[in-house]
C-alpha cells in the first residue's frame, strides 16, 4: 500500500535534508583547512645552482704581464774622440751589417790644452832623462868606492862596518838608477800616445763606423754633429723580427714551469693569441714590489715567440703582451667546476643530484685550472652536481636545480 505524497508534506522533507547537508560542512571546511596548512609546511625543495660533470681540455696555467725585446742588440759607439758629422737616420732605417756607414767621425783639431799637454809631458821626459844620468853617475862612484874599500879591508886596513856602509850605498845608488830608468820610459810613453802635432784635419782620415748587424735602428741617442769623447754611445740596432718575451712571475710559479713549456700571448694588439715556448727561467730571482706595496719574489722566464713575424704586424721591442704559460694540459678528462667541490673531513666532497635529492658524495680530485677542477674518481660524466652548496644544503634534502 503506497502513501501518497501531499503537497503539505513536501516541504518538511525539504527542510530536514537541509539541515542534514548542513551539518557536513563545518567537516568539509575543517578538511580543506587542515589541506591548506599541510601543504602551507610541506618543506618545498631548495633551489640551488647546478652544473653538469664533462669531459674536456684542463688547462694549469701561470698568467702574468710581459714584455718583448730584441734576442741580439747592437750598441754603436765612439772608437776615438772626434767631431761627429751629423747622424742622417731615424729609429726604423733599415740598415745592413758591414755595409751601412751609421756614422762618420772627423778627428779633432790640436787645441791650446794638447800643445800645453805635450810641452809638459816633454818637460817631463827631459827631467826624468837627467835624473837618469845623475843616478848612473852616484851609482859609478859607489861601485869605485866598494872596489877601493874592499882592498883596504883586504889589507885589513878599515873596519868591516866601513866596508858594510859601502855596500849599502853601492846597492843603494843602483835602485835609484833602475828608478830612473823607469821614469824616462815612463814620460817617453806618455809623449808617443799624444803623436805628432797636426795643425789640419787632412793630416788624419775621417773614421766611418759601418752597422754591426743587419737590421733596423732602435733608437738614436747622438743626431747633431758634436765633439764626441771615446765611448760616447751613438745609436742602437737590433731585428725586430727576432723577439722574445720576458714574463716576471712569482717565484713559486716559476719553480713549477716546465722546460719548452708552451705559451700563448694575448692583449698584443692582435686578434689571435701569439704563441711562444719557453726557453729559460733565469735561476736568480730579485724583489719587487707590487702596487699594494707588498715585497714579492720574482723570476723572469724567457720564452722565444714562434708567431711569424707576417702575423704579428708591428710589434716590436719592450711591446706589453699578457702571457698565459701552460704549465700542465689534459685532453678528455672529466672536470666540473670548482666551486662544486669542498672540503669533508681531509677529502674532497660533492652535492651529486640523484632523484631530486642531495646525495653527499666523496670523490678524488686531480689538478685545478682555478675555475675548473679534474676528478679522477667518485663522479661520472653527465652526473649533475650542486655549485657553492654551503650550509643550507644537507644530505639527503629535495633540491631543485636552477640553470646559472
Amino acid at each position: 500500500m503506497s502513501t501518497l505524497e501531499t503537497p503539505a508534506s513536501r516541504p518538511t522533507r525539504e527542510r530536514n535534508g537541509n539541515r542534514r547537508s548542513r551539518r557536513w560542512l563545518p567537516y568539509v571546511g575543517a578538511a580543506l583547512l587542515l589541506g591548506l596548512l599541510v601543504a602551507g609546511f610541506w618543506p618545498k625543495p631548495v633551489p640551488v645552482e647546478t652544473a653538469e660533470a664533462g669531459v674536456g681540455t684542463l688547462r694549469v696555467t701561470v698568467s702574468e704581464e710581459g714584455k718583448t725585446r730584441i734576442k741580439q742588440r747592437y750598441v754603436v759607439s765612439v772608437p776615438f774622440t772626434g767631431q761627429l758629422r751629423r747622424i742622417p737616420f731615424k729609429a726604423g732605417a733599415e740598415v745592413i751589417a758591414g755595409e751601412t756607414i751609421v756614422a762618420i767621425i772627423d778627428p779633432v783639431l790640436p787645441g791650446l790644452l794638447d800643445v800645453r799637454t805635450r810641452a809638459t809631458t816633454e818637460a817631463r821626459r827631459d827631467t826624468a832623462a837627467a835624473n837618469l844620468e845623475r843616478a848612473k853617475a852616484n851609482h859609478q862612484f859607489a861601485v869605485s868606492e866598494l872596489r877601493r874599500i874592499e882592498k883596504l879591508f883586504a889589507s885589513k886596513t878599515i873596519s868591516l862596518q866601513e866596508l858594510e856602509s859601502a855596500q849599502l850605498r853601492e846597492s843603494s845608488a843602483n835602485k835609484e838608477q833602475a828608478a830612473a830608468e823607469s821614469g824616462l820610459r815612463q814620460a817617453e810613453a806618455e809623449l808617443q800616445e799624444l803623436g805628432p802635432v797636426s795643425g789640419a784635419n787632412g793630416d788624419r782620415p775621417a773614421i766611418e763606423i759601418k752597422a754591426p748587424a743587419t737590421g733596423k735602428v732602435l733608437h738614436v741617442f747622438e743626431e747633431n754633429s758634436r765633439v764626441v769623447a771615446a765611448g760616447t754611445v751613438l745609436m742602437e740596432i737590433g731585428d725586430p723580427s727576432d723577439l722574445e718575451v720576458v714574463i716576471e712571475v712569482l717565484s713559486r710559479d716559476g719553480a713549477t714551469v716546465p722546460p719548452e713549456a708552451k705559451v700563448e700571448f694575448e692583449q698584443w694588439g692582435g686578434g689571435a693569441p701569439m704563441i711562444g715556448r719557453v726557453r729559460l727561467v733565469e735561476p736568480a730571482a730579485f724583489t719587487k714590489i707590487s702596487a699594494l706595496g707588498v715585497e714579492e719574489q720574482r723570476v723572469n722566464v724567457v720564452a722565444d715567440l714562434l708567431t711569424p713575424p707576417e702575423q704579428r704586424r708591428n710589434v716590436g721591442d719592450n711591446f706589453r703582451v699578457e702571457a698565459r704559460i701552460i704549465v700542465w694540459e689534459a685532453t678528455d678528462t672529466l672536470k666540473v667546476p670548482a666551486g662544486a667541490l669542498f672540503r669533508q673531513n681531509d677529502q674532497w666532497a660533492t652535492f651529486v643530484i640523484v632523484e631530486g635529492r642531495a646525495q653527499l658524495r666523496m670523490v678524488k680530485a686531480g689538478r685545478t685550472s682555478g675555475t675548473e677542477m679534474q676528478v679522477l674518481d667518485g663522479l661520472k660524466r653527465g652526473e649533475k652536481v650542486i655549485l657553492y652548496p654551503g650550509s643550507r644544503v644537507h644530505a639527503g634534502q629535495r633540491v631543485r636545480g636552477v640553470k646559472i
